[in-house]
This record gives C-alpha cells, structure tokens and sequence, in this order.
C-alpha cells in the first residue's frame, strides 16, 4: 500500500493554475513535516515547498510568490497551490513527509505530472 498518494497534475496552459493533494494512507502525519519536491527530465531533484508540524512554510526561490503549500490536520492532507504557471515548472511532483527527528524525508508517494504549455 503506498503511504502517499498525490493527485491533481496535469496539463494546464502558461499563466493558469493546479492544486496538488498528497493524500495519506492507512497512516498518520499530521504531526509530521511535509514537503512538495519536483523534478523534471534532465534535472535535478528540487524541494519546491515544505510546512513543519507547527505550520511554518518555506519556498524554492523559483516558485516564491507563486505557491502555497498547505495541510488539512484533521485529514492529514497537504496541498500545493499552484499560480501563473511556468513552462519551466513541467516536472512529476512527489509528496514526502519526514517522519524521524532528522532532516530526512523517509516517506514518499509515486508522483503526479505537471505539464505547462506556452
């Protein structure tokens, strides 16, 4: 069973938006951190967006008034909202949570695409 489930990629035109869901499964993580990474071909990795357990958030410079990363701790269900789409922010989106007392993202989900066009 995966732990994460992401949904809500897809193809969207430059200037439009997406909201991601990163669903949990048969698990807990309210009281964990989360973070949105990306990836695109070619590239590396990038943390696009996280939030503590207390709600504290955090950006990539690139999506830095663009994004907002959310959760629902009654659900245990986190989003990212997505504004004024790039082309650049094409990539499969992964949802991890860090679970340990380390900087370590330990859980993740399979991913979603996003695909932006010009």
């Amino acid at each position: 069973q995966v732990p994460l489930v992401e949904s809500g990629g897809g193809l969207v035109q430059a200037g439009g938006s997406l909201r991601l869901s990163c669903a949990p499964s048969g698990r807990t993580f309210s009281s964990y951190a989360m973070a949105w990474f990306r990836q695109a071909p070619g590239k590396q990795r990038e943390k696009v967006a996280a939030i503590t357990s207390g709600g504290s958030t955090s950006y990539a410079d690139s999506v830095k008034g663009r994004f907002t990363i959310s959760r629902d701790n009654a659900k245990t269900t986190v989003y990212l909202q997505m504004n004024s789409l790039k082309p650049e922010d094409t990539a499969v989106y992964y949802c991890a949570a860090q679970t340990g007392v380390v900087v370590m993202y330990d859980v993740w989900g399979r991913g979603t695409q996003v695909t932006v066009s010009s």
